[in-house]
């Protein structure tokens, strides 16, 4: 399998956008072409077609109905959409954690003024030592006013599976609704949307299922597509040939815009399976647990959760210290040509490395070697 990755560079941050192998993104060139061949047919008529199709192949990957399902260009966009429409009242409270991603935190906190409700972001302690201790410290934020519960899947920054599962469960217990980011979730750990029960997920497509960039989806129950206005209004509002699904009309156009990734996604998916992707992803997940227990030997530190697949998948996070986090990440690439993220939670620092099927041993030898001397040059600490 080959990717069109700089062979130079030490790319170890799968997780921030992905790659895609060379055979999908000749597949989007492909459809780009043919775009560029035919545009009005294509972007009124044939592409609307196609969309459609790709739309269904997305939604039986992950469990749901085709139009439960719309694209998106990435989850920042999708949960956009869910914060400016959600009908909340002054006072309401939206429940969280405190691992979230900057960019929805920011999305949340901007909603949150617009309405005046609260944006609780729960804490949640590190390291985590069981499920029961994260559903325990999560809980503590709920309130008679909590409204709604939000919250990652694979958080970013930490890279930690949390129990989605069970605090969607509970939450429908105590009636609030259920959002979900998954942005790291399609083909990286499995995903059925159908025994999940989120009302609202998001996940991207252009990560680990390595399609390319800009595309993503956003799932809806049935039950409250309703109140999920578009973020952008155009065709699809009061449309002159409505389809069966408003949420699909008011969401699946946007205006001009290129939507071949959108397009790509059959063939993505085809790839995956082709690939018998999902023992990849499995064996991925064993290394990524194996290589963090080989760092946490080398460099003595606490890691931030037990080091087994409950919580972790195909990414790590090393805890750091360092006097300037952003030229410690620009040394790393221009020194050392080594791209990975040094993510920030709080007050905690990490690089976060990812696995995936291209990756060598010797990558991962090579970012130990180079923190073994960063470290004796102080300029990072453990």
């Amino acid at each position: 399998m080959e990717f069109l990755l700089n062979p130079d560079i030490t790319f170890l941050n799968f997780g921030s956008f992905g790659a895609c192998p060379k055979d999908i993104f000749h597949e989007y060139q492909n459809i780009q072409q043919e775009f560029e061949r035919n545009p009005v047919n294509f972007m009124i008529d044939e592409g609307v077609s196609r969309l459609s199709e790709s739309r269904a192949k997305l939604a039986s990957y992950v469990g749901v109905t085709s139009d439960e399902i719309v694209f998106t260009t990435n989850p920042t966009y999708a949960i956009n959409i869910i914060a400016k429409s959600i009908q909340l009242e002054p006072g309401d409270e939206i429940l969280t954690t405190d691992l979230e991603y900057g960019a929805m935190d920011r999305t949340w906190e901007f909603y949150s003024s617009q309405k005046k409700v609260k944006y609780i972001k729960q804490h949640i302690n590190l390291p985590v030592v069981s499920k029961e201790q994260i559903l325990e410290d999560f809980w503590k934020g709920f309130s008679e006013k909590t409204k709604v519960v939000f919250i990652s899947q694979i958080t970013s920054a930490t890279a930690l599976i949390l129990p989605v599962e069970e605090i969607c469960k509970e939450a429908k217990r105590r009636g609030l609704i259920t959002i979900v980011d998954g942005a790291h979730v399609p083909a990286h750990i499995p995903l059925d949307l159908n025994e999940l029960k989120a009302d609202v997920y998001t996940g991207a497509c252009h990560k680990w299922m390595m399609g390319p960039k800009g595309v993503a989806f956003l799932c809806v129950r049935k039950e409250i597509q309703d109140w999920v206005d578009p973020l952008v209004v155009s065709w699809g509002y009061k449309s002159d040939s409505p389809s069966n699904s408003q949420f699909i009309d008011y969401h699946q156009m946007n205006g001009t815009r290129d939507y071949s990734a959108f397009l790509t996604i059959p063939f993505v998916i085809d790839f995956l399976n082709k690939n018998n992707w999902r023992q990849i992803a499995l064996g991925n997940r064993k290394w990524s647990v194996d290589l963090l227990k080989g760092f946490k030997d080398e460099f003595k530190f606490t890691p931030i959760s037990p080091l087994d697949e409950e919580f972790l998948g195909q990414m790590g996070v090393i805890p750091i210290r360092t006097h300037d986090p952003v030229l410690l990440k620009r040394e790393l690439f221009e020194k050392y040509r080594i791209e990975i993220p040094v993510t920030i939670n709080n007050d905690n620092l990490f690089l976060r490395y990812s696995v995936q099927v291209f990756k060598k041993p010797s990558d991962y030898e090579k970012l130990m070697r180079v923190l073994h001397e960063l470290k004796k040059k102080q300029k990072i600490f453990f």
